[in-house]
């Protein structure tokens, strides 16, 4: 792994983190809030991760999701308490507090859009450079 600067995926980065900064302060509860802020918080790390390094779809969706996935088992645990961050806004934001597997579903989710996508983007490239006739 290299790093490996895009800035088209970094731009989608950061429009993400801001429509994820408006449903955090914003938007209170509600399905928003808690389901499809959890399906564009992978698509959004995606976004990171392939905007800073040269690593493939297949193995940065892998990686997002085994982060999300261990952050939601996490919170099985007191492991916030652990680090005295129980009373913590941010932390809460960012780790969670509670254990849904609804979360789980709306990981995979998340990282099957971009493995949908990713796949559709290829196949419009490819289908760019199919030439109807020779010159």
């Amino acid at each position: 792994m290299n790093i490996q600067f895009n800035k088209t995926y970094l731009a989608l980065a950061h429009s993400l983190f801001l429509i994820e900064l408006a449903i955090a302060f914003i938007i209170k509860t509600g399905f928003i809030r808690h389901t499809f802020g959890d399906y564009l918080v992978v698509i959004l790390l995606y976004a990171i991760i392939r905007g800073c390094t040269n690593l493939n779809v297949r193995v940065s969706s892998l990686i997002v999701l085994l982060i999300a996935y261990g952050i939601e088992v996490l919170q099985l645990t007191p492991f916030l308490a652990y680090f005295n961050l129980q009373d913590s806004f941010t932390a809460k934001l960012i780790f969670g507090s509670t254990f849904q597997v609804t979360d789980l579903v709306a990981y995979t989710l998340g990282i099957l859009t971009v493995l949908i996508f990713e796949s559709s983007l290829v196949k419009f490239k490819n289908l760019k450079n199919i030439r109807l006739w020779k010159h």
